[in-house]
C-alpha cells in the first residue's frame, strides 16, 4: 500500500463516487490493473468511503440538518395528534422517502456476496458490461425530469428509487448515477433528483462501510496510518469539488458527458478483459 497507489485511488474514489460513472466500478479496474488485492485493498476502501461521506455531509449539511430536525420533530406530531402525511414539508417528505428507499435496499445486502463477488474475480469484462448499463440509463434519463420538488415526492417515487440503488451493487453501476436517473424519469426536477441521490447514499454507505469493517477487523495486516489518513483526506475534498461539478453540469443539461465516458470505459473494460483471457496475460503485467 504505497503512498502513490492511495492517492491515485483516493482521487479515482472521490471523483466516481459522485460523479454518475461508478466509484466501485473503477476501485475494481484500477486494483485490477496495480495489483492491489485481498485484505489490504478492503481496508484501503472502507477508508475512501468514509472520505466520500464526510464530503455528502457538507454539501448538503443544510438540507441534512433539516431531515433530522424534522426526524425528532415527526414523533412530536404523532403523540401530539398534529402529524398528518398529506401536509409535509420538504425536508420531512424527503426523509420518509430516504426511509422507505434504504429499507428496500437492506434485503439485497443479504445476498452482497453475490454483487460483490464480481469485484476482484480476476475478471472486469462484467464491469465493462456494467459500465455500458450505465452509459445506458444515463443517455436516457439526459432528456427526462419534471417540475416536482421535495415536497411533490411519492412513495412510488421513493421505492423507485431504491430499486435503481439495489441493482448499483454490482460494481460498474453508478449508485449515484442510477439513482438520479430514477429520479429523473419519475418526473422530479433536476436539483431534487441529486439532492435525493446523494443524500441517499449516506446510509448505504456508511451501512456497507460497518459491514466491510466487520470483516477488515478480522483480519492481521499491519495498517499504514498516514497513508491512509491522506487517503481520506483527498478523497473527501476531491468528492465534494465532484458533487459541485455534478450539479453544475445536470443543470447545463450536460449530464449525458457522463454517459459517453462510461461508455468509452466499458468499451476499454470489455476490450482489456477480452485480451487477458486470449492471451492468458494480465492488465497488471503491463506495468510491472
Amino acid at each position: 500500500m504505497d503512498i502513490i497507489t492511495v492517492i491515485i485511488q483516493a482521487v479515482v474514489q472521490g471523483l466516481t463516487e459522485f460523479l454518475p460513472v461508478s466509484s466501485s466500478g473503477h476501485l475494481s479496474v484500477v486494483q485490477h490493473i496495480t495489483g492491489v488485492n485481498g485484505e489490504a485493498a478492503l481496508i484501503l476502501s472502507i477508508v475512501l468511503h468514509l472520505g466520500t461521506l464526510v464530503a455528502v455531509c457538507i454539501a448538503f449539511r443544510k438540507t441534512i440538518w433539516g431531515m433530522i430536525k424534522e426526524f425528532f420533530l415527526t414523533f412530536r406530531d404523532i403523540f401530539t395528534g398534529k402529524f398528518s402525511w398529506k401536509n409535509m414539508n420538504a425536508n420531512r417528505r424527503m426523509m420518509f422517502m430516504v426511509i422507505i428507499a434504504t429499507l428496500i435496499l437492506i434485503p439485497a445486502y443479504l445476498f452482497k456476496d453475490f454483487f460483490t463477488a464480481r469485484q476482484g474475480d480476476g475478471d472486469i469484462i462484467f464491469e465493462g458490461a456494467a459500465f455500458l448499463f450505465t452509459a445506458m440509463l444515463l443517455f436516457m434519463s439526459d432528456r427526462c425530469g419534471g417540475l416536482k420538488t421535495g415536497e411533490q415526492m411519492t412513495v412510488k417515487d421513493g421505492v423507485i428509487v431504491g430499486l435503481f440503488q439495489c441493482v448499483a451493487l454490482f460494481p460498474g453501476v453508478s449508485r449515484s448515477g442510477s439513482t438520479t436517473a430514477a429520479g429523473l424519469f419519475c418526473g422530479l426536477e433536476k436539483n431534487t433528483a441529486v439532492s435525493f441521490a446523494f443524500i441517499l447514499g449516506i446510509p448505504a454507505i456508511l451501512g456497507g462501510s460497518v459491514l466491510e469493517i466487520g470483516e477488515a477487523v478480522k483480519s492481521d495486516i499491519q495498517l499504514d496510518w498516514l497513508a491512509l489518513g491522506v487517503g481520506f483526506f483527498i478523497a473527501a475534498v476531491v468528492g465534494f469539488l465532484a458533487i459541485k461539478l455534478v450539479k453544475w453540469l445536470l443543470e447545463k443539461d450536460r449530464f449525458k458527458i457522463f454517459g459517453i465516458y462510461t461508455t468509452i470505459i466499458g468499451a476499454a473494460c470489455l476490450a482489456g478483459g477480452i485480451w487477458e483471457n486470449v492471451t492468458g496475460n494480465t492488465l497488471a503485467s503491463l506495468f510491472v
